[in-house]
């Protein structure tokens, strides 16, 4: 009943926006979504799904967003009361944890509510909804935007970080503690009339942002005796150069964290850091991508003690992993998520497309991608101390934790992935995709079991075009893992294929399966989707294994599950 009142009142809200945008639009926009994900769920013995007592789990969202000249608003009402499988406890729930005021003034800004931010590469803060893993970490409280010049922008902000529903309610689903920060930037370049003759922009950053949580009693030693002084205040700064000349854009960026003893690194008192650099090259038919990434103790979170350590609200801060976010699924299967405790994080990346009519690029020219990514951990000299236990991660509590010589490598390679991939087009109509990809992935140090596993990935895509309304895409795909089989954990050798016909202009027929071959089964999807205008409808019945859904390192664990899945999507 709750689940129809919703939708209805959002259909009802849908409907009314339309007629008051087009009354004028000059005056006040008005814009929003609705989105509905459904999963009515089987038992699979086989494959490990759950038997749910609800006939159906859904996570089902509604937005509306109203903006003007000089003042905007907006809210998310949510109903999340049976979410989809693999979604912490806490996130179940229903109401309005999203609602915001803006003020806008000439080259001010005024924010009141909740809202999302970033400064520079999110190394001391990001807050950002992304609900397919199930975050969403917004500030509620205020926001200040100034821009005094055009050369400069300054930021301030201040508020609690939201966790879920865990108290029952969106003013009550916080952590404890205050966030607040400032970040400053300044485009260099607009100083020096000789720089912007030659199109070269500098930018400089700076950012600082303070936790401020209470004290709790927490006791590490045998006898009893040793109770551990928490920081009230954990501090974080950023700053960060980035230049861009001709076809260079070069980023530089550090950043460091003061004193943060938590549950997460086993209430160490070690300082974190992490230390960046990134540089890129692109013409016409090429280009170049070089980075390299030195992270040490820099989980940053607004909780120091959490209900489970594999929770990704309570994350202040966001590490991105440098490894390359594959769409195809074999390719996938063993994502990497981000160290908190450290890694030294390498990426590099070639692209380069033959020229039309060339001998390598034929009559429609031929496009090659390269890319390798290696993730190594960092050197740790671990600390003892007397009448004190190591925690989970081989920490003692209370003590700095260890040593770490800034260029030495430690003992662990935890994920490698070289690959490449040839985009070709033989014919107007026929297009054709391979990708070799060579993976090591060190399931222990991500999902903490498992091993080392080692595969070679295998991946043909065609494409072709009938006529202007129908066309068919295809994918084979091999997994071949060469050494970590483990069939009782789901580890082995497996195919894949799909078949995806596109009816223009409204439907799309998809079916696919995946088959792991040393455990003989079957993964397969089947469904049907409608799009026409703002609304997109997709209703299938799928197997689905289980295994981890990561976006830029964040990882969110998906049990097995099986049925019918509906999900529909409209925007205004």
């Amino acid at each position: 009943m709750r689940l129809f009142r919703f939708i209805s009142a959002l259909g009802c809200l849908a409907v009314a926006a339309a007629p008051v945008v087009a009354q004028d639009d000059n005056k006040v926009q008005i814009s929003g979504s609705i989105q509905s994900d459904i999963l009515v769920p089987q038992a699979d013995d086989k494959i490990g799904a759950e038997d749910y007592s609800e006939f159906a789990l859904t996570n089902t969202f509604g937005e509306v967003n109203l903006s003007s000249k000089y003042i905007d608003a907006g809210l998310r009402v949510e109903y999340l009361d049976h979410p989809l499988p693999g979604f912490e406890p806490d996130y179940a729930g229903w109401g309005v944890p999203y609602i915001y005021l803006k003020g806008k003034y000439k080259n001010l800004e005024v924010t009141a509510g909740n809202f999302y931010e970033q400064f520079g590469s999110g190394f001391i803060l990001r807050t950002y909804e992304e609900r397919s893993l199930g975050i969403d970490n917004s500030l509620l409280g205020g926001r200040i935007v100034y821009k005094p010049f055009s050369w400069a922008t300054v930021k301030a902000l201040a508020g609690k970080q939201r966790r879920y529903w865990h108290d029952g309610g969106p003013f009550e689903g916080l952590n404890d503690s205050w966030i607040g920060g400032a970040d400053v930037e300044l485009s260099i370049d607009q100083w020096f009339k000789r720089m912007q003759e030659s199109n070269t922009y500098l930018t400089f950053g700076a950012s600082f942002v303070n936790k401020h949580e209470g004290d709790e009693e927490l006791i590490v030693s045998y006898d009893g005796t040793k109770r551990l002084n928490f920081p009230e205040n954990v501090s974080a700064y950023d700053v960060r150069l980035r230049l861009q000349t001709g076809n260079w854009n070069v980023l530089a960026e550090y950043a460091q964290k003061s004193q943060d003893p938590s549950q997460g690194n086993d209430y160490i008192y070690r300082k974190g850091y992490v230390a960046m650099l990134s540089a890129s090259y692109s013409k016409r038919g090429m280009s170049l991508l070089v980075q390299a990434k030195r992270s040490d103790n820099m989980a940053f979170r607004s909780r120091r003690t959490l209900p489970t350590m594999t929770e990704n609200s309570s994350y202040i801060n966001h590490l991105p992993a440098f490894t390359m976010e594959h769409t195809y699924a074999l390719a996938a299967r063993y994502p990497y998520a981000t160290n908190p405790d450290g890694e030294w994080a390498y990426q590099a990346e070639l692209a380069y497309t033959f020229k039309r009519h060339s001998f390598l690029g034929g009559k429609y020219g031929t496009k090659v991608k390269v890319n390798f990514s290696h993730v190594h951990s960092i050197a740790q000299n671990l600390r003892t101390e007397e009448g004190i236990a190591p925690g989970s991660n081989g920490y003692v509590p209370g003590t700095d934790g260890y040593g770490s010589a800034f260029f030495k490598w430690g003992d662990s390679k935890y994920y490698q992935d070289f690959n490449v991939q040839l985009e070709k087009k033989f014919t107007s109509a026929f297009k054709l995709n391979l990708m070799y990809m060579n993976q090591y992935y060190n399931k222990t140090a991500v999902e903490g079991h498992g091993g080392m596993l080692h595969s070679n990935i295998y991946v043909a895509e065609g494409k072709y075009q009938f006529n202007n309304k129908l066309t068919l895409r295809a994918e084979a795909q091999y997994l071949d893992l060469t050494s970590g089989k483990n069939v009782e954990e789901g580890d082995g050798d497996c195919v894949y294929g799909l078949l995806e016909l596109s009816v223009l202009p409204y439907l799309m027929f998809t079916v696919s399966d995946e088959y792991s071959i040393d455990d003989e089964i079957h993964y397969y999807n089947g469904s049907v989707t409608f799009a026409k205008a703002a609304h997109r409808l997709q209703v299938g019945y799928a197997r689905t294994r289980a295994g981890f859904n990561c976006s830029g390192g964040v990882c969110r664990w998906v049990p097995a599950s099986k049925g019918v899945t509906v999900s529909y999507n409209y925007n205004f």
